[in-house]
């Protein structure tokens, strides 16, 4: 077998390699970089719940002197739709009375008027799920994980090798490959 022929099997075999691997982790790649923005702007916003507060009258005679009993609590849960995610309730302050309802949202109800704060707290269904996958939930999925990073690493190194010439590694592509890697080690300098 003629050696100027292995350069052309190896990069043969590192397109098939680079292909097989980008479609077999196409999906996790995307749930990864989904939730990794995500995840970035954490202080911009709360990617796991959606939360709302608004201010609302409650229906009913008030003042209420008196503290309420469990029932009371769910007739006025009623009006926000939240009788059936009813804790706990308890009182604080001057006749102030706050409502925890499950999921973490809440009522906070003035028993003096009968204004509310009605804070609602849905989890975003998609992307928190993204999320949750992103913090490794479970014993099994740090090794699947673990697997898919290993198979990033092949998938990048096949594909710095398939081309040849002046597109591949040793013209453009490895031009484009040190800008790569000066990034985020100049960034870390930058931090230090």
């Amino acid at each position: 077998m003629p050696s100027s022929n292995i350069p052309a099997k190896i990069r043969k075999w590192f397109r098939v390699i680079h292909r097989d691997l980008s479609f077999i982790f196409s999906g996790i790649i995307i749930v990864y970089a989904v939730s990794g923005i995500a995840l970035n702007h954490k202080r911009d916003f709360n990617s796991d719940y959606r939360i709302s507060r608004s201010e609302i009258t409650l229906k009913g005679n008030f003042p209420k002197q008196e503290k309420v009993s469990k029932e009371d609590v769910l007739v006025l849960l009623e009006q926000v739709g939240e009788e059936q995610t009813y804790m706990k309730h308890y009182y604080f302050g001057n006749q102030q009375m706050k409502i925890f309802l499950k999921g973490g949202s809440s009522l906070e109800v003035d028993m003096n008027t009968g204004k509310a704060l009605y804070e609602s707290v849905k989890k975003r269904p998609v992307l928190s799920a993204f999320n949750r996958l992103h913090y490794n939930p479970v014993r099994w999925w740090t090794w699947f994980s673990d697997v898919f990073a290993v198979s990033l690493i092949i998938i990048t190194i096949t594909g710095l090798f398939m081309n040849k010439g002046n597109k591949g590694f040793i013209g453009r592509g490895g031009i484009e490959f040190i800008i790569g890697i000066l990034i985020p080690v100049l960034f870390l300098i930058y931090l230090s």
